[in-house]
This record gives C-alpha cells, sequence and structure tokens, in this order.
C-alpha cells in the first residue's frame, strides 16, 4: 500500500511543472501506457497475499482513475493555452489594406483569332480542329504536293521521321473533313502550325485560319465576296482589298490578296514598301486533284480555300513591327491590349 500511495505522490510531483504536450505524454506513457507503471501494478495483482489483494486492487484502481482524470485536465489545460498563443501570433490585423491582385487579359493573338472566329461563324461557316503532328500525305501528297514536288521547298518543314511532321499548315484538316463528310462544306480551321524559320516576321511556331467553302456552284466571285466581306468587317468597310494572281499547288486558279496600306491609306510608306498595298491572304479554286485524292468528283463539285497568317493580321491590326514580342511575355507589352 505504500508502494501505491509513492507512485501517486511521484506522480503528482512530475506532472506539476509539465508545460507542454510533449512532456506530458512522456508522463502518461510512463504511468498509464502499455508498458507504463500502472499497467505493471496491475499484472502483479495476482502475487499479491488474498487476503490483502481486495483492497490493493481497490486503492490500485482509484489511483489509475485519478492519474488518468488529472492527465485529462492537464491535456485541456496546456491545449488551451497553445491555442492562445497561437491566436496571439497568428491574428491578422484587419485595418490593414487588402493585397492587390493582378488580372490577367486576353492575349493579343487570342484576341485577334477570337476575332476571325466570330466573323466566319456570322457567315455561316463552322470551325474544325485536327492533330499537329501530321503525315506527310496529308500535309502533302493529298494537297498535290507529292514527295519530288518543287513546291515542297516553299515551306521549310520539321520532319519527325520520313512519313511524319509538324503540320506547316492547316489545309490537312480541310482533306480529313473532306474524306469524312460529303458537299456542301464551309468550314474554318484555326490552329497552331510549324516551319522552319525565325526573324522579326516568322517564328518557328505561329497559327494559321484557313477556309474552304465546296458546293455543286462555287466560283471564284463567291470567294471574292467572303474574302471581301471579312477584311471589311476585320480593317473596316472602306479598306480597299485586290486579287492578285499567283500559285499554290492545291488551287488553281490562285490569288495573292492585298489591302490597302492601313497606314499610309495608300499613299505609299515603309511598311508597304511605298505600293500602298499590304499582302495579307492567300486563296483559290480547290485543284481538281485535291478533290479526287478526297474522292470527290471535280465534275460535280467546286469549291475555294484561302489561308491566312493570324500574327500578321494582328501586326497590322495593332501597328505591331516584330512578331517576336508576341512570345516574350513582356507585360509592358501584353498589358496594351
Amino acid at each position: 500500500m505504500d508502494e501505491l500511495l509513492s507512485l501517486k505522490t511521484a506522480f503528482l510531483e512530475e506532472i506539476d511543472p509539465v508545460t507542454t504536450l510533449a512532456e506530458l505524454q512522456q508522463i502518461k506513457n510512463k504511468y498509464s501506457g502499455r508498458k507504463g507503471l500502472l499497467t505493471a501494478r496491475l499484472k502483479a495483482l495476482s502475487s499479491v497475499p488474498p487476503d490483502q489483494r481486495p483492497l490493493y486492487g481497490k486503492t490500485l484502481n482509484e489511483i489509475k482513475d485519478f492519474i488518468e482524470e488529472t492527465l485529462g485536465h492537464k491535456e485541456l489545460l496546456l491545449k488551451g493555452r497553445e491555442k492562445e498563443k497561437r491566436l496571439l501570433t497568428e491574428k491578422i490585423d484587419i485595418t490593414l489594406p487588402g493585397r492587390y491582385t493582378r488580372f490577367g487579359r486576353k492575349h493579343p493573338i487570342n484576341q485577334v483569332l477570337s476575332e476571325i472566329k466570330d466573323i466566319f461563324v456570322s457567315m455561316g461557316f463552322g470551325i474544325e480542329d485536327g492533330p499537329e503532328i501530321e503525315l506527310d500525305y496529308y500535309n502533302f501528297e493529298a494537297l498535290n504536293i507529292p514527295k519530288d514536288h518543287p513546291a515542297r521547298d516553299m515551306q521549310d518543314t520539321f520532319y519527325i521521321s520520313d512519313d511524319v511532321v509538324l503540320r506547316t499548315h492547316t489545309s490537312p484538316v480541310q482533306v480529313r473533313v473532306m474524306e469524312k463528310r460529303k458537299p456542301p462544306l464551309k468550314i474554318i480551321v484555326p490552329g497552331k502550325v510549324y516551319r522552319c524559320d525565325a526573324d522579326v516576321s516568322h517564328t518557328p511556331m505561329f497559327h494559321q485560319v484557313e477556309g474552304l467553302m465546296i458546293d455543286s456552284d462555287i466560283s471564284f466571285g463567291d470567294l471574292k465576296g467572303v474574302i471581301e466581306l471579312f477584311f471589311h468587317s476585320f480593317f473596316g468597310k472602306g479598306t480597299p482589298v485586290r486579287f492578285r494572281p499567283s500559285y499554290f499547288p492545291f488551287t488553281e486558279p490562285s490569288a495573292e490578296v492585298d489591302i490597302g496600306c492601313i497606314f499610309c491609306a495608300g499613299k505609299g510608306c515603309r511598311i508597304c514598301k511605298t505600293t500602298g498595298w499590304l499582302e495579307v491572304l492567300g486563296c483559290g479554286m480547290v485543284h481538281p486533284r485535291v478533290f479526287e485524292m478526297a474522292g470527290y468528283d471535280p465534275e460535280e463539285h467546286s469549291g475555294f480555300a484561302f489561308g491566312m497568317g493570324v500574327e500578321r493580321l494582328t501586326m497590322l491590326k495593332y501597328s505591331i513591327d516584330d512578331i517576336r514580342l508576341f512570345y516574350e511575355n513582356d507585360l509592358r507589352f501584353l498589358e496594351q491590349f
């Protein structure tokens, strides 16, 4: 009995100076843990003489309840103190001004791309998409550019293998759509394209929007009407538009489209090289060979296609003279739009 009373006295002496939960846990393990002093006394109960065992067991249980209750109270007290301390150190001064959050904005390329899409959608065009890693067949051969064709030199191509490339234009999507659907077709294909070229007016990756319209009686006059309507919507109704004969292997006849210089109003300046015109787009009537490769009958169907560079139009719209500014992520430049 003296041993039990001394155990209680020792516990009180040890728990009184405890000031942290870690110290309290050590005391808890020492007295009421699986290998603690109370557990050892309970296991030794069978060795107590039978006549003393009832009193010994009762006293031991009373001491055990006292120790566990004292530990519980001490734990609540210490947790309360830690919470008060944390509230004092982590408190927020609500009188301080809030932190300013900078709002992002749409990249100028995406702004112009969205505007282009909206104009063509308003004319009834649908929007199609396709892979940026493309088969040589769709990127060249199905567009009337076989492997030995000199027109391949017009496009500096990133080759992944002999038969796989990073697409140099979005025209392959037009072929894929023609293979899956029958006329009439009226689509645009916006997306990223890749060419081995880099200077103030070219980047290895840039954006194009290409269009395709096919039916039984599409003429060059329809092409001119769509292109003129687009540029009048994009640059303004008074924008002059002209078509010049050109060559593309996938269209015949083909044309380059110029607009009156928006910087000098056609008078001639450094930007338009004193011509008064700016080249903005290539187009033409779909070549019969392209129809045949896609499974269309060129005697029954006709159509036109066109393609434009989004960066080029953005530079003209906002008077930007270096295409590399779009990709340098300089906030001083991007926040102007």
